[in-house]
């Protein structure tokens, strides 16, 4: 298919398939990465024997994979016959040389994610999907086709063959890396005459005090990578005085996008996405948070990812003026090892989000330009400022406490005031970090 083929055909799947269409589209595919997996790979002939898989009621009875499962099994679990050593070999040496463009064999971009845990993970991507990405950049990449031409800044840790491949006619992307000094990337920006930013929250935060050296006008700021809260948006299109748009993202997929109403929509027909609510009940309305999602990629049969758990927690919206039925999302909570915990006064240990806890710090003052929580205790944490102007650590103790009392609940704060640099290893910086097993 070519750019604008896949252009038309996804913009019709999100904007006119009914919800019957959509179920019967989601089934069909469901069937045939099933079917391939068994064909194809080793790990799945083995897992599925004795299950069958007809209707949707089937599919949920398929045993459930992670990260780790799939690792252990990576060799045997591709449709392709690649080799973990070899392919991890390759992914490091790449890595390590920072040479992050070319296919693996002439056929495959492979995608290497510490992720927070710190257990490296393996991703292939066919060369036939990655080529394709023009089209799905333009469908679901949080732009339009007014937008065009662009001339894309993308910030990340590392670069790929996959990211490259976006490039295209009205389509030029520019690469740069997150550790690249400010001033650096402002001069480089201001040179490329770049009109779209594509970057991680907490990258986009380090620019608020230089957004005066910023000479080009940006037509959209497209976020990915990590959560992008309400606050930190508001506060971005205010500063740069653009619509910031957010992209839902993760190595083992694209699970969401922006429609033209500018709200996040799950992409039904590139991902399989089932949440469950704390019960372990599948969540089927609106305003229920999501304590499990599973996931199954819908498009890539080289690493077939069936019932994928992630530890993503999300809350989905009612349906969208946009007339879209792919399920709208209202807010990414985060993940669930990003949650706080604290006492009430009855000493019963109650969980408060992470982006709710965000909120509270960042909205405290514009002086703020970045932190990170560390839960050491139920109820005891060290919070570490990185401030632009001599400041008050009072002022967020006092908000918080204010907040946390509201609930019911307690907590105590030691407060650090240093720079936060963003991490080499990562391509995420990671506000929220805990010592404790609440599992």
């Amino acid at each position: 298919m070519g750019i604008i083929t896949d252009y038309r055909l996804l913009n019709k799947n999100r904007y006119k398939l009914s919800k019957q269409a959509i179920e019967a589209l989601q089934l069909k595919a469901l069937k045939a990465i099933y079917h391939k997996a068994i064909s194809d790979s080793p790990f799945y002939q083995k897992l599925y024997k004795g299950y069958p898989f007809e209707t949707l009621d089937d599919f949920y009875k398929l045993p459930i994979i992670n990260k780790s499962i799939m690792m252990e099994n990576f060799s045997d679990l591709n449709t392709v016959g690649l080799n973990k050593e070899a392919v991890m070999a390759y992914a490091v040496e790449r890595e390590l040389n920072k040479d992050y463009l070319g296919y693996y064999q002439d056929e495959f971009v492979i995608g290497l994610s510490s992720g927070t845990s710190g257990n490296k993970g393996l991703y292939i991507t066919p060369k036939s999907l990655t080529k394709r990405l023009p089209g799905v950049f333009l469908a679901r990449g949080g732009i339009s086709l007014k937008d065009l031409p662009l001339r894309i800044m993308f910030c990340l840790r590392v670069f790929s063959q996959g990211f490259s491949d976006i490039n295209a006619p009205f389509l030029k992307l520019k690469y740069t890396s997150t550790m690249t000094p400010i001033n650096q990337f402002i001069q480089d920006l201001n040179q490329e005459n770049a009109n779209l930013l594509m970057a991680p929250p907490s990258f986009i935060r380090q620019l608020l005090p230089y957004k005066n050296q910023i000479k080009v006008k940006l037509k959209k700021i497209i976020t990915y990578a990590e959560v992008l809260n309400d606050a930190d948006k508001a506060q971005f299109e205010l500063y740069f005085k653009t619509k910031v748009i957010e992209i839902y993202q993760a190595s083992e997929g694209q699970i969401a996008s922006a429609c033209k109403a500018g709200h996040l929509h799950i992409n039904e027909d590139l991902v399989f996405v089932e949440l469950y609510d704390e019960n372990n009940q599948l969540i089927t309305e609106p305003n229920v948070v999501g304590h499990k999602m599973i996931l199954t990629n819908l498009v890539n049969d080289a690493q077939p990812l069936i019932r994928y758990e992630m530890n993503d927690m999300i809350v989905l919206d009612k349906p969208c003026s946009c007339g879209s039925h792919f399920r709208r999302i209202k807010r990414i909570i985060g993940r669930c090892d990003d949650n706080l915990y604290f006492y009430d006064q009855q000493h019963q240990k109650q969980v408060v989000y992470s982006d709710l806890f965000s909120r509270w710090i960042i909205t405290t003052s514009d002086d703020i330009r970045e932190f990170q929580v560390k839960q050491v205790e139920v109820g005891k944490l060290e919070i570490t400022l990185d401030v632009q102007h001599t400041f008050e650590t009072s002022l967020i103790k006092d908000r918080l406490d204010k907040e946390l009392g509201a609930l019911g609940l307690v907590g105590t704060y030691t407060f650090n005031v240093e720079k936060l640099a963003l991490p080499k290893h990562l391509n995420k910086f990671k506000r929220f970090i805990s010592t404790i097993d609440e599992k």
